[in-house]
């Protein structure tokens, strides 16, 4: 197993656009020879909406999806939890002054989530965090488990692909 790390700031009114976060849907199979045609037309359509899902930065709603995205997207791999666990605390340290409440940006609270983060990773659980930065930005920070993830174990690793 070893760990991809994502992240993604941007605004937070496109985050929330979670039809734009979300895998399409497979066009299910004709069933009459009537169908074929639409079926077709289906099968290029997602194959259109699932390259877009993929090269989007917007995290998607699934932790475990980011493995479908671009390598591009990917910020660093690690093979220790451990190690997975630190980026994610320099991560949180470079963006806690940002952070939108005082609370969230509590040295002792983000201490607390880089070793609950280092313990779920080393049970092969993703973390994801997200934190508002000033009013109208959002921080999406992502550790997900890789070869296997445990929700999406039939997923190939995306710098295997």
């Amino acid at each position: 197993m070893h760990i991809h790390a994502y992240s993604w700031l941007g605004e937070k009114e496109l985050f929330d656009r979670e039809s734009l976060r979300r895998p399409p849907a497979r066009p299910r199979p004709p069933v009459t020879g009537e169908e074929e045609a639409y079926y077709r037309e289906d099968q290029e359509r997602y194959r259109t909406l699932l390259e877009t899902f993929r090269h989007s930065e917007l995290p998607p709603l699934e932790t475990s999806l980011w493995l479908l995205k671009s390598p591009a997207l990917i910020r660093a791999t690690f093979e220790e939890p451990k190690d997975a666990a630190a980026w994610l605390g320099r991560e949180l340290t470079e963006h806690a002054p940002g952070f939108l409440s005082h609370q969230e940006a509590d040295t002792a609270r983000l201490a607390r989530l880089v070793t609950t983060a280092a313990e779920r990773l080393t049970h092969g659980t993703d973390v994801s965090f997200g934190f508002y930065l000033g009013r109208t930005s959002f921080l999406s920070l992502a550790l997900v488990t890789c070869t296997p993830n445990h929700w999406c174990p039939g997923v190939a690793c995306p710098l295997t692909r």
